[in-house]
């Protein structure tokens, strides 16, 4: 799973996301107790891992000159950091494997637990094991309601 998000594209091939992969039981139950809300911590109470996403500031969307290249500035960052966390999630679920992306934590406990540093944007935490039920799709837009075609 990391090696498929490791392989993912991103800006100037900056490869700027970090993952921290948690599977020691004693670590698991403290994040999962202090660093996520208890509706998050009950949706992955059984997960055997769990993997911190941050990436490196200051580096994904910068030109040559080391200024930024475009107004998106170091939202660049979130874009490669998601770029590969969706090659991640899609090779847990070739590996048989369900996962949970939660925005919602508390990052400087994630940052205390796990000794990221602070040049490290940390943004989302993955929950990964065999899921506990078949979660319902959520209705879909239609490409019709997404997409403008420009002739």
């Amino acid at each position: 799973m990391i090696h498929a998000a490791i392989t993912a594209p991103s800006w100037k091939n900056s490869q700027t996301p970090r993952y921290y992969v948690v599977t020691n039981e004693e670590k698991l139950a403290s994040l999962k107790e202090n660093c996520l809300p208890p509706f998050n911590a009950r949706n992955c109470e059984n997960a055997p891992a769990v993997i911190v996403c941050c990436f490196e500031k200051g580096k994904s969307g910068m030109g040559n000159d080391g200024q930024y290249a475009n107004e998106c500035e170091e939202g660049w960052g979130y874009y490669d950091l998601g770029l590969a966390s969706e090659n991640l999630v899609l090779a847990a679920t070739a590996l048989g494997l369900g996962t949970l992306i939660m925005g919602i934590r508390n990052a400087e406990g994630l940052r205390k637990l796990l000794n990221i540093p602070e040049e490290q944007q940390i943004v989302s935490v993955i929950s990964v094991g065999v899921p506990d039920i078949e979660p319902k799709m959520s209705n879909r837009l239609k490409m019709k309601e997404t997409t403008i075609f420009i002739d």
